[in-house]
């Protein structure tokens, strides 16, 4: 029989012996990132800090796709926590090939003055330290491996962050430069590329005024709405596939046009 051919679009997204990590992994975008993985061929690892949901879907995990899943509670705004993860991933499967920094927080604040020593604390330790932190000691292991592709998680506040965000803006900004950075330290076999996400419409969405979402949306957004979770498996399968080969440091819009 003829040899596959690698360069087809269903090999291109295969993700068949491999193994991701997702942290913020139980729900919104990383709940539909583990389910795109696991569908695609890879055993994957769900982490954050409710072990509770992480088990539920590491379960539905397996039982849609018999892919094996690991639930592992973690709170990436702490080292330890961090440094058990990794070790978790390798005890339990040996290799990690991809890892998505996907766990994030944003506070509210009533004003910049009273945003306290440790809300900011907080939200940079999630959004920024955490990432640091798996991306350096799982990069160094790639590097040292077969290779493999980290995913950040940013968003569009980076860029164009609103009153109401600016810690939490500020952090991802630093993500943002951070993923070029490690391009170009774990590279060539490893690529680090960031998804920057718009407002999409998951489980943090329930507390918005959404009549007043829905008119910013027609006047702000080219496709005039939100995304839905399951829209921002296509850049993520593409980045942690063989389709982006020769795409590394890259930060890429997920913002359904955002003028």
């Amino acid at each position: 029989m003829p040899e596959p051919d690698s360069r087809s679009p269903t090999n291109l997204f295969d993700l068949s012996g491999r193994v991701a990590v997702v942290t913020g992994g139980s729900r919104g975008l990383g709940r539909e990132m583990v389910l795109a993985f696991a569908r695609s061929g890879a055993d994957v690892v769900i982490a954050s800090r409710k072990l509770e949901a992480c088990e539920a879907l590491a379960e539905e995990v397996r039982s849609a796709t018999g892919r094996s899943a690991l639930a592992v509670v973690c709170h990436v705004g702490r080292w330890a926590d961090c440094d058990a993860l990794v070790e978790r991933c390798y005890e339990a499967f040996g290799q990690v090939d991809v890892l998505v920094n996907n766990a994030g927080m944003s506070p509210l604040y009533d004003s910049l003055p009273e945003v306290s020593e440790e809300l900011w604390d907080k939200v940079q330790a999630v959004n920024l330290r955490g990432p640091f932190r798996l991306s350096s000691l799982i990069g160094a292991r790639m590097a040292d491996g077969q290779g493999g592709s980290i995913i950040n998680v940013s968003s569009v506040a980076a860029e164009r962050p609103s009153p109401i965000e600016i810690p939490y803006a500020a952090a991802k900004a630093g993500l943002n430069n951070m993923t070029i950075g490690m391009a170009r330290v774990f590279g060539p076999k490893v690529r680090v590329n960031c998804i920057q996400p718009g407002p999409f419409l998951t489980d943090i969405s329930e507390a918005w005024d959404m009549e007043m979402f829905e008119r910013a949306a027609a006047s702000s957004i080219a496709l005039r709405r939100g995304g839905q979770a399951h829209e921002i498996v296509g850049a993520a399968l593409y980045l942690a596939s063989g389709a982006s080969s020769f795409t590394t440091g890259a930060v890429i819009r997920v913002d359904g046009g955002i003028g």
